[in-house]
């Protein structure tokens, strides 16, 4: 498979390579989103030495495996005692990366970094010293250090208050594909599905490209989920808890989180996450919160005109809602499990409160199709007494733009009831919270756009489809 998209982060990776100074560069976020492709991609023909930290291993296992590692991947076949300490191993590493002659750009590639860090194994203490003490002080290395446990890599390396404060020279948290990536990706397979389609599919398992290598040609999108998520032996049947029990500590804490946040579909603040969680409060409840941020799962966002404190968490991994909508305790499995549940109430709902998720993943694209791109903005959310706004444009032109995003298998049509529900929602907003210099349009977004009706002409300013949200 070639590399898709990603061009801001081979752009970095590509300018570390050619930089005239030693580079220490942090590559990070969830599993399964292709940060170890991306490396070995981009550095195929400069690496020099490489490892990757054993899952669940104690400090004589990931010694042990350094020193094989560094054993087999040194060709002068020298005798190497396997060493007792972090420092001891470093130490060996240096003397590799001397033995060579070569002037050229040599890549070291630590991957899963934070499994190597064992408690009281000093391997931070020896890897920093490498860094500070060797590899700074030459021109020919760049250094990637890389892991899923997205936390540990800003608290521990980016914001390192120790050895490795303000060493880091590049950073990239690389994200799941967005839908333009997402298609390409398919494309690149092999697999002609209609946008709609692959709408859907994003839907299910978000952009997280082993997920979507999974999906193989000549099947419907009902097929692809039933054999994925509801098939004995599914890819991704048992996935929920093995990424959570992987990547955290006490992932049952996590996973309160996330099972609150997808109970609510406007998102909680802070206050009513603990009380829904059930997780007392403090600074272990603070670091779940952010480990699960800085690794994707969910976001942040502040209503408008509203403070910091009065933000709101929302669950943005699309397969975590999925599969705690309709596979957790379900059932039904196999063949048709899919279509049963496509007819259901529960898919109206989910689907409505999915494709909401993916917009605000897409704003940018969203302002493409606006025309507004070039306008200094700000989004955000809004609760009044009995109304809901999901994402609204601040505009600097005196405009604010109020999206509603309708998820629909054809063109929307426009009821008077919906069209009453939404005069009195933008009247609300209007009356509390719009600033007198405002204008206030309307936005509808849906999967293929709005019949023209009297409702519609009255109500809608401006109309995005899902094909604008593919844009590149």
């Amino acid at each position: 498979m070639e590399l898709v998209g990603r061009k801001r982060e081979i752009e970095l990776l590509q300018n570390a390579l050619k930089s005239t100074q030693s580079e220490l560069v942090a590559v990070y976020g969830r599993r399964r989103v292709g940060k170890t492709f991306l490396i070995n991609k981009v550095f195929a023909k400069s690496k020099y030495f490489e490892i990757t930290g054993l899952h669940n291993g104690n400090m004589t296992d990931q010694l042990q495996h350094f020193s094989t590692e560094l054993l087999s991947q040194w060709k002068s076949k020298r005798k190497l005692q396997e060493p007792k300490s972090w420092m001891e191993a470093f130490g060996q590493l240096s003397d590799f990366i001397s033995a060579s002659n070569s002037t050229k750009k040599k890549v070291i590639f630590i991957d899963e970094f934070p499994w190597m860090d064992t408690p009281k194994s000093k391997f931070m203490m020896g890897f920093e010293n490498f860094w500070n003490s060797y590899a700074s002080k030459r021109h020919d290395l760049v250094v990637v250090i890389c892991g899923s446990a997205a936390a540990y890599m800003v608290k521990k390396v980016i914001r390192n208050r120790g050895g490795l404060h303000n060493r880091i020279t590049q950073r990239i948290r690389l994200a799941p594909f967005n839908l333009h990536e997402t298609e390409v990706f398919l494309h690149q397979k092999g697999i002609k599905l209609t946008r709609y389609d692959i709408l859907q599919l994003y839907m299910v398992m978000g952009g997280v490209p082993h997920y979507l290598e999974k999906i193989t040609k000549g099947e419907s999108v009902a097929q692809i989920v039933d054999r994925l998520c509801f098939e004995d032996g599914g890819a991704l049947k048992n996935e929920f808890q093995n990424i959570f029990e992987s990547l955290f500590n006490q992932h049952e804490k996590h996973v309160a989180v996330i099972k609150a946040l997808a109970s609510k579909k406007k998102g909680l603040t802070r206050s009513q996450l603990l009380e829904i969680s059930g997780l007392p409060s403090g600074g272990t409840f603070t670091k779940i919160v952010e480990e699960l941020t800085e690794s994707g799962f969910i976001g942040l966002n502040l209503p408008y005109k509203k403070k910091v404190k009065d933000a709101l968490y929302r669950l943005t991994d699309e397969f975590s809602l999925f599969y705690l909508k309709f596979m957790q305790g379900n059932k039904q499995s196999g063949s048709g499990t899919w279509f049963t549940l496509h007819k259901s109430q529960s898919f109206a709902a989910w689907s409505g409160l999915s494709f909401e998720s993916i917009c605000l993943k897409h704003v940018s694209q969203l302002k493409n199709a606006l025309g507004i791109s070039a306008i200094y903005s700000q989004n955000a959310s809004w609760s009044g007494n009995n109304a809901q706004i999901d994402l609204l444009i601040d505009r600097a032109d005196n405009v604010i733009t109020v999206c509603e995003m309708k998820f629909y298998n054809q063109e929307y049509t426009m009821t008077k009831k919906y069209a009453d529900e939404l005069r009195a929602k933008l009247f609300e907003f209007k009356q509390n919270a719009l600033p007198a210099k405002k204008i206030l349009f309307l936005c509808m977004v849906t999967t293929y756009g709005i019949k023209t009706n009297k409702y519609s002409l009255e109500q809608v300013q401006n109309q995005v489809k899902a094909d604008d949200l593919f844009a590149f």
